[in-house]
């Protein structure tokens, strides 16, 4: 099993001020291990990352709305997320949890009134729904106005992307669609990921290092960054990506993070959208 490092104790404040109600719209909480334990068909062990210290996190970047993402190492089993969700309160947070065709209408809609907004399809973690279940689970939960999110590979996106434009629920893109930043703005998969957001429907996410072939402070991400805002920029969301799972070998300082958003997105205005009023309209808050 692949061990992850855990994430950094200290968040210094980034060099700007989040606007009222900014959200970080992609975190995961990971235990504690004795009540939630970690389902054994995970590719990844993570440490324990528990809400106090991401609240710590939050308040360092100034985020007071939350979305907590089921991650793979659940499984379909969404109790943490869903404690997580209940402990900050559904004025503040919601979830978007991992399900399978085994989720009947009654399980669905009691995901829906502890706050569960979207369902996750990961391609990339492994440990997931398959995505042989994406057209018959978003013909389900349609019905809530939920979302689908896809976490995707960039070489996945150019197969993948006429299914999702096909699909009767909105459509959010993890990790800007993850595209290798060394393979340039004309790779398939982003160009796929473009022609997904001019259908109107589909949203991405701007929680982007993971594409970075550079690593820290990750500058070769901003271009991708720009190109999405300027396609879409009403369905343009961010993220922590707190505690950066899966990774072994260096760990993002969250503070630079928001940093770069506040370079992708230098205006008020821009950065307001991004992190208040695209999330409120994207989970209902």
């Amino acid at each position: 099993m692949k061990p992850c490092l855990p994430p950094l104790d200290v968040t210094p404040a980034p060099s700007w001020k989040a606007p009222p109600l900014s959200c970080d719209c992609h975190f995961h909480i990971f235990g504690p291990y004795d009540r939630f334990p970690l389902d054994p068909g995970r590719h990844y062990d993570p440490a324990p990352a528990l809400l106090p210290a991401y609240l710590r996190v939050a308040e360092a970047l100034g985020l007071e709305r939350m979305v907590i993402v089921q991650p793979s190492v659940y499984g379909t089993d969404n109790a943490c997320s869903l404690d997580a969700a209940s402990r900050l309160g559904l004025d503040r947070a919601r979830v978007v949890a991992v399900v399978d065709e085994g989720f009947d209408e009654a399980a669905l809609r009691d995901l829906h009134a502890k706050g569960t907004r979207g369902v996750r399809f990961n391609a990339v973690s492994g440990n997931g729904t398959p995505l042989e279940q994406l057209e018959a689970l978003a013909r389900r939960i349609a019905p809530l106005g939920w979302h689908l999110q896809i976490y995707a590979e960039g070489r996945q996106l150019p197969d993948l992307a006429p299914r999702l434009a096909a699909l009767p629920v909105e459509v959010v893109v993890d990790h800007m669609g993850g595209v290798r930043a060394a393979e340039g703005l004309n790779a398939p998969g982003f160009q796929a990921l473009l022609r997904l957001l001019e259908g109107g429907r589909a949203w991405v996410k701007l929680c982007g290092y993971r594409i970075s072939s550079a690593g820290p402070p990750f500058a070769d991400v901003a271009p991708f960054a720009r190109a999405l805002l300027d396609a879409a920029p009403e369905r343009c969301v961010w993220g922590t990506d707190w505690p950066h799972p899966s990774l072994s070998e260096w760990m993002p300082e969250d503070g630079a993070l928001f940093d770069r958003l506040g370079e992708w997105a230098p205006s008020a205005d821009e950065r307001r959208r991004v992190l208040v009023d695209n999330p409120a309209r994207l989970y209902g808050f």
